[in-house]
């Protein structure tokens, strides 16, 4: 089932609020809008007013992923001003170990850019009491990020990228380098890759793309971990740092948080090199099918080497994971939350917090379908 995306909305004031940690782990703020569970009298598309929306009160607590980092502070802003009973804690450990909360009843929902494995699903199953299913909330593109003096931008092919983070390419004058980017003045430099040293959805999303876009390079299967010795920093902001205090420095972090770095761009299903774009992550989308466990499971099998000669291929879908059946106020929080989210108002919000590729209206109606299905008691 196919998805087509709206261009985003610069909502700039959005990334400009403060989103204070809480004693789980929060991030940062901005937006606004209140949801409810059903919005009486609208459309699923329409985004729920503040003014017209059931109000909810008491704490919700996520943990998961850390490339939501910024748009989560969007939403939480937002919801909370349209809630003033009501508090969002998010913790952004990762998605592997917001997953490990989540199941371990610690949290209400997970963030995760990958889809759960058979054997999470089967203890999601249990925690619940019912089924988990997955609802994208943040689509974005991964940038890859390099150091290098006095260059912002170089071509990378997904062999070339494939055969940096595997260390068959070690230096940046490497005529495999030098033949994609005419002009460029590369150093005779070392290069350092890095990568997570957490489990990450950011990982899973990146390996899965190295071995679907040049398997003869990279033979290992995607995963969580990273599966070869080297650099690593712990979440998105430790790859981040280390690229940024490290000349030679390459890495790959969600694109919200890639700011003044260098970012390649990459080679595309003909001889153009594509540049990172909310745009042309959604492109890629287009081209990738839901394929969840059943009509209200909203997972993507993402197209890893899209058609479209426009399409930026490197690209995660986030997902709150959440229960399909709750306690009355922790499933009523949820339910509300998630409307928010994915509401124009939420995803806008988002998109001028993170750069993000905002959901389209069949996919908002899906989703708020999937809300009104959890029952709470």
């Amino acid at each position: 089932m196919k998805s087509t995306f709206t261009r985003p909305l610069a909502i700039g004031a959005a990334a400009t609020l403060v989103f204070a940690l809480s004693a789980c782990g929060n991030d940062n703020p901005t937006g606004s809008e209140a949801p409810a569970g059903n919005d009486s009298g609208k459309t699923a598309s329409e985004a729920p007013k503040s003014d017209d929306a059931a109000k909810v009160t008491g704490t919700l607590a996520g943990a998961g992923a850390s490339s939501q980092k910024a748009a989560i502070a969007a939403w939480k802003a937002g919801f909370e001003s349209a809630n003033s009973g009501a508090q969002v804690e998010y913790d952004p450990v990762g998605s592997g170990s917001g997953v490990k909360k989540f199941l371990a009843k610690e949290v209400a929902f997970a963030g995760s850019d990958e889809v759960l494995k058979e054997k999470d699903q089967a203890a999601a199953k249990e925690r619940c009491g019912a089924d988990a299913i997955h609802l994208p909330v943040y689509i974005s593109p991964i940038a890859v990020v390099f150091n290098l003096d006095g260059v912002q931008s170089l071509n990378l092919s997904a062999a070339n990228v494939a055969k940096i983070f595997a260390g068959q390419i070690t230096k940046w004058n490497d005529p495999a380098i030098v033949a994609e980017n005419d002009g460029v003045n590369l150093p005779d430099l070392a290069i350092t890759p890095v990568h997570r040293a957490d489990g990450s959805g950011t990982t899973y999303n990146f390996t899965e793309w190295l071995h679907a876009a040049a398997p003869d390079v990279w033979t290992n299967e995607a995963g969580k971990k990273w599966p070869l010795e080297g650099t690593n920093g712990e979440k998105t902001q430790g790859v981040v740092d280390l690229v940024k205090n490290g000349k030679g420095s390459i890495g790959y972090v969600d694109d919200s948080a890639a700011t003044g770095l260098g970012k390649a761009n990459i080679k595309g299903s003909g001889d153009a090199y594509v540049a990172i774009s909310a745009d042309a992550a959604a492109k890629t989308l287009d081209e990738s099918e839901l394929a969840g466990a059943s009509a209200n499971d909203l997972a993507y099998k993402i197209n890893r080497t899209p058609k479209a000669a426009d399409a930026y291929p490197i690209i995660l879908v986030s997902y709150d994971v959440v229960c399909t059946k709750y306690p009355a106020e922790e499933g009523n929080l949820v339910k509300a939350f998630v409307k928010y989210e994915t509401s124009k108002e939420g995803q806008e919000a988002a998109a001028g917090a993170a750069g993000s590729a905002p959901i389209s209206d069949g996919l908002r109606d899906k989703i708020n379908t999937a809300l009104d299905s959890i029952t709470v008691e």
